[in-house]
């Protein structure tokens, strides 16, 4: 079965050239113009991915975006923000409210198509229950909770263990401050942020040269660079 692509532009003829440049590469694609149809489809059809314009009638595509990441249905399906905006703080922003990846108009086709195929195979890999991660020198033993670097042993707490194991799945992906607050510790209703930079700080001081995997992405959260050995 051939994996579903929603696109969500009131453009025509962006809809039609990505719908084109999609099938050619062996997706479904569908379709939404607005983005209260855009939330209603992404519920009922569960995309494999979604490329999600800024700019929309109805409810515009931040707040779309916002509304998809609070639905457990859709909270973990990749999201593309796809604008004529080229402005840093609608990056930041977008990135903030939960989209993996910012791509600008005009775009290439084929450039878009070949960063959806990049994060669905992040998306899937992050999905496979391993039970060992390796990144050169970095091995996370997610069985025993042990984590070694070069072959020497770090000792890192329940949390920081958690911490580390959900950056590396997700790998590629941003993940804000928010979303690591619930997924990590729990909260239902982040408010204190700096919990998880006082974490990060702690773990990257324990992991060493292998904190260069750990990017930090200005005003949102982090992200986990490397790719798996």
């Amino acid at each position: 079965m051939k994996p579903k692509i929603l696109v969500v532009d009131d453009e025509p003829d962006a809809l039609e050239v990505l719908g084109f440049k999609l099938k050619e590469s062996g997706y479904a694609p569908i379709f939404a113009k607005d983005g209260g149809r855009a939330i209603a489809v992404a519920r009922d059809e569960r995309p494999a991915l979604i490329v999600l314009d800024l700019m929309l009638p109805e409810i515009d595509g931040l707040e779309v975006c916002k509304i998809l990441r609070r639905d457990p249905v859709t909270a973990a399906t990749p999201i593309i923000m796809l604008t004529a905006r080229a402005a840093e703080m609608d990056r930041v922003l977008g990135l903030e409210l939960g989209a993996d990846d910012y791509v600008t108009k005009p775009f290439s086709p084929r450039e878009l198509v070949l960063r959806i195929k990049k994060l669905l195979a992040r998306a899937k890999a992050a999905e496979e229950p391993l039970a060992q991660l390796r990144f050169a020198e970095l091995e996370i033993d997610v069985p025993q909770h042990r984590v070694t670097v070069a072959g020497t042993a770090v000792e890192l707490t329940a949390t920081e263990f958690k911490l580390l194991e959900l950056l590396a799945r997700r790998r590629g992906r941003v993940q804000t401050r928010e979303r690591l607050l619930q997924d990590v510790w729990g909260y239902e209703n982040p408010i204190d942020s700096r919990t998880v930079d006082t974490h990060m700080r702690r773990l990257r001081e324990k992991i060493g040269d292998a904190a260069r995997f750990l990017e930090t992405i200005r005003g949102v959260g982090y992200r986990f660079t490397a790719e798996v050995s």
